[in-house]
């Protein structure tokens, strides 16, 4: 056998020449020859890629500047014999890297998940006889039998095809099952329209068939997607690479501020080298936002549950703020923007042309005419169509615990939930034209046909099917008056219409049989003396919500993309009412084909809409619009679009219709299947940054007050105001009380108005930098200058320095007010007494400092000493002057007009 090229068209050879390619035959493989085949090839599997081992994945959890960091943190307070503090800081670090390990190993999920399509046993001829065998040992040029329900377990060229439907939407995203066939189709054919290829892991909806096996394990459609999976980088988030580069920038600013205090203390100012030492390890101390990590992973944590609420489920913590920068939103149509439920829309006849309302399988929804109810009673023409649609049927629509189903081809339950919408009951409309049979529907001739008598005794067929082959059969057309000639061309230009609006169409014809025989032969059929009824329109609609989503997000600055595997004109309707531009027209799969990467780049730039578009063209798609710096979404639910989800910023996955391998490749998945909940995500996830900013911008200056007051005693060779430990004291307190206070902030009004922050946009802009070191200075002129104060006045150090450890507290205190709205004015009702956590976290740390101040135990472990109430009027003044002095900057730039969200 030689060996298979893997690009090669098997679709678009015949099949004596495929059997002949694998030398194999009609009666398959001898068993002997399977066995050396499956020794060459290997078993029919997907391989498993190389993965990192557990130790190695956990370690790597450390691999992060900012852990350095607080790692060296750890290690300044256990050198200074604060074991609880280095045991604190340690457990933060223990904790991000156990839940980072945690999410990654869910992440390798999605490749167990596609291994589990494939189907467990094969019906299979071997050696002139049929055998059940597991899936994983057949071979090439096998030959394979299928039927309805049964999951394609390899590539199958097909050889034979009877009534023959594969639904195929987890691997291209089509949403009607694929009729197959097994005469070849062109080669340039895309994968939705290889109609003479069965392809693993998809399922036989209807119908039988058998086919040779032309490609098993990774050389299969779904094996070329679990191969993308594997070699598809995972991207970090906006926030992991700001705070990476923040990290990086942190410690090596540390680093030169404590070495030059040590040098200055040392050299210049004379001190005791140990004596120095210890306050270059305070100065570290104090500068390093220990609670940062804390804060932010209990931020993002508040973040996933909010959404949660909102039906969008997280499954990786930083994908909560990356929501909150995307610019792009690459959606699939088919179950995500659409409702995956056929619907019949249109229907034409002589006479006009009838809109039905509602959607999906309810049959909820009027007929219109001309914008008027029609009437079937009144109307004989429709009443003939509803009921023609209703008794050539299959399908069946019940109601069962108050919810309708459908059970049978979605087109044919389309067509039944249009007659009930016309008034027309099931049940008494084939009670009273009973059904003696059926020529059922096949590819291979595009109609389906039924005989049918009523209690009269007359006789008559209805034919539906594609509207070229039922034309070909009709010579006459129904009018209000009768039967006329049939005006093709008329017809056609009607259709053209429709069809231009997205919508399939379907054929309706009739016949009146002279004899009362109960048997249908194809000579009723082909000798082309049927009269034609009416042609329908029927589409997969959009999903209301969805509309209103795409919209919202439009509003937001986001621009959404479609991207569906469904052909162009389709998907150009469907774009149209959901608001999607349309006017960079429609690219199509074989345009991505021969596109280069460059061209497609450039094509992203402009076009907002792509069909028939494989695996492989959504990864290059996502890719394409990344390269512009965007932050992209990609939202799926099928097992094509697996790779795309993973190489996203943002992967979205559907938690109802979608498989497990979409799920498991994702960073959310939508509880609801909801457009909409995107929409909602997006606002959150801005809100968890606004609340990651308010917190930085808390903390930052923070640290910046005590270790620039500890560098400006430094300098000036005095005393320093706190000690190491105290200054432990303020970040712990700071950081567990007021900062976390900032993680529950609600969104601001104006959220989703505003476009998404560019990517690149550092997470210390010259804003925050500003701002950063303007409270710094507030807090070390306060903290600073209330301790030389106390010192002039001859009090006890212990004394000072309680007063200063206390007055920098207050400074935060009521800097946190100012830090709940970054530019808007806290000084109103809603930003002193408009959030419940910031009040409870000033109840706590006031009893804290209480503690701190006055309690024994605590006086004796911080070396502090109680206070009267003449220090703390002058603290509480210098608090409402700290807060006073930031409302007033905020007042001046805003008239400005400063944006600091950009």
């Amino acid at each position: 056998m030689s060996d298979r090229d893997p690009s090669r068209d098997w679709h678009a050879l015949k099949t004596d020449e495929v059997l002949r390619r694998l030398e194999t035959d009609a009666h398959g493989l001898a068993s002997s020859a399977a066995e050396q085949r499956l020794q060459d090839v290997g078993p029919n599997r997907l391989p498993e890629a190389a993965r990192t081992g557990p130790v190695r994945r956990f370690l790597l959890q450390f691999h992060n500047v900012l852990i350095y960091v607080l790692i060296a943190a750890a290690v300044g307070t256990a050198f200074l014999g604060h074991w609880l503090d280095t045991g604190v800081i340690l457990g933060v670090v223990l904790i991000n890297a156990i839940i980072g390990f945690i999410q990654e190993g869910k992440a390798e999920k999605a490749l167990d998940a596609i291994r589990g399509m494939l189907s467990p046993r094969a019906q299979v001829l071997r050696d002139g006889q049929r055998h059940s065998i597991p899936a994983e040992t057949l071979v090439p040029g096998d030959i394979v039998y299928l039927q309805a329900g049964d999951r394609v377990p390899a590539d199958l060229r097909l050889t034979g095809a009877h009534n023959m439907r594969i639904d195929e939407a987890a691997l291209t995203g089509e949403s009607v099952a694929s009729d197959k066939q097994s005469e070849p189709v062109a080669a340039a054919s895309d994968l939705g329209d290889r109609r003479s290829m069965a392809y693993s892991g998809t399922l036989v909806a209807f119908g039988q068939g058998r086919g040779v096996v032309v490609g098993t394990g990774a050389d299969t459609e779904i094996g070329r997607i679990s191969t993308l999976i594997g070699e598809v980088e995972t991207l970090t988030t906006p926030l992991l690479r700001q705070i990476a580069q923040f990290g990086r920038w942190l410690s090596v600013a540390i680093g030169v501020l404590a070495a030059a205090t040590f040098a200055f203390g040392y050299w210049v100012r004379d001190y005791d080298l140990v004596e120095t030492f210890l306050a270059a390890v305070s100065l570290a101390v104090a500068a390093i936002p220990e609670g940062l990590p804390a804060i932010m992973t209990i931020t993002l944590a508040i973040g996933v549950q909010r959404m949660a609420t909102r039906n969008a489920i997280i499954r990786r913590l930083p994908a909560v703020e990356t929501l909150g920068s995307v610019t792009t939103i690459c959606s699939d149509k088919t179950g995500t923007l659409t409702r995956n439920e056929m619907t019949l829309k249109s229907i034409i006849t002589t006479q006009a042309e009838y809109e039905l309302g509602g959607v999906g399988y309810e049959p909820h929804g009027g007929i219109t005419r001309d914008g008027q109810e029609a009437d079937p009673e009144a109307d004989p023409l429709l009443a003939e169509v509803l009921r023609g649609l209703l008794l050539c049927n299959d399908a069946e629509v019940y109601l069962k615990d108050d919810q309708w189903t459908m059970e049978g081809d979605p087109t044919e339950g389309a067509l039944i939930v249009a007659a009930m919408k016309g008034g027309l009951d099931p049940k008494a409309i084939n009670e009273r034209f009973v059904r003696d049979d059926v020529i059922p529907f096949e590819s291979s001739y595009k109609f389906m046909a039924t005989l049918h008598h009523d209690h009269e005794g007359g006789a008559f067929v209805f034919l539906k099917g594609a509207p070229e082959r039922v034309l070909a059969v009709c010579s006459q057309q129904r009018t209000a008056d009768g039967e006329a000639p049939l005006d093709a061309e008329h017809w056609q230009q009607w259709m053209d219409g429709v069809a231009a609006r997205g919508q399939r169409l379907l054929a309706l014809a009739t016949r009146r049989m002279e004899d009362h025989r109960q048997e249908l032969e194809f000579s009723d059929i082909e000798d082309g003396g049927l009269t034609l009824v009416a042609v329908c329109g029927i589409i997969d609609p959009p999903r209301e919500e969805a509309i209103e989503a795409v919209a919202h997000c439009q509003e937001a600055g986001i621009r959404v993309k479609m991207i569906t595997g469904d052909h162009g004109v389709t998907a150009r309707a469907i774009a149209d009412e959901l608001g999607i531009s349309t006017e960079g027209g429609v690219v199509v799969g074989h345009e991505l084909e021969s596109a280069s990467d460059a061209e497609l780049a450039e094509q992203v730039r402009h076009v907002d809409v792509f069909a028939r578009a494989t695996p492989e063209h959504k990864l290059r798609l996502v890719r394409a619009i990344q390269s512009h710096g965007d932050v992209v979404a990609m939202t799926g639910d099928g097992v094509n679009d697996a790779p795309a989800l993973k190489r996203a910023d943002v992967g979205v996955a559907m938690g109802v219709k979608g498989t497990e391998a979409a799920r498991e490749a994702s960073e959310m998945v939508l509880a609801d299947d909801n457009f909409a909940s995107i929409a909602n995500a997006v606002e959150e996830g801005r809100t968890v940054y606004d609340n990651l900013k308010k917190a930085i911008l808390f903390l930052l200056p923070t640290n910046g007050g005590q270790a620039f007051t500890i560098v400006a005693a430094i300098l000036l060779g005095l005393t320093l105001p706190l000690t190491p430990v105290q200054v432990l004291w303020v970040n712990m307190v700071t950081a567990v009380t007021l900062a976390l206070a900032l993680a529950f902030e609600p969104t601001e009004p104006g959220t989703m108005q505003r476009p998404p922050r560019p990517p690149n946009t550092p997470l210390l802009s010259g804003f925050l930098l500003w701002r950063i070191g303007f409270v710094s200075a507030l807090l070390v002129a306060g903290t600073f200058g209330h301790f030389l104060w106390l010192e002039q006045q001859g009090v006890a150090e212990e004394f000072a320095r309680t007063v200063a450890i206390n007055t920098l507290v207050m400074g935060q205190l009521f800097f946190l007010f100012n830090s709940r709205y970054i530019l808007e004015p806290a000084l109103n009702r809603a930003g002193l007494f408009g959030s419940r956590p910031v009040l409870i976290a000033v109840g706590v740390l006031i009893v804290l400092q209480g503690l701190f101040t006055y309690a024994p135990p605590l006086q004796l472990l911080f070396g502090t000493t109680a206070i009267g109430p003449g220090e703390w009027l002058r603290i509480l003044a210098f608090g409402l002057i700290l807060f006073t002095l930031v409302e007033l900057e905020k007042t001046l730039l805003r008239r400005r007009g400063f944006n600091p969200h950009q």
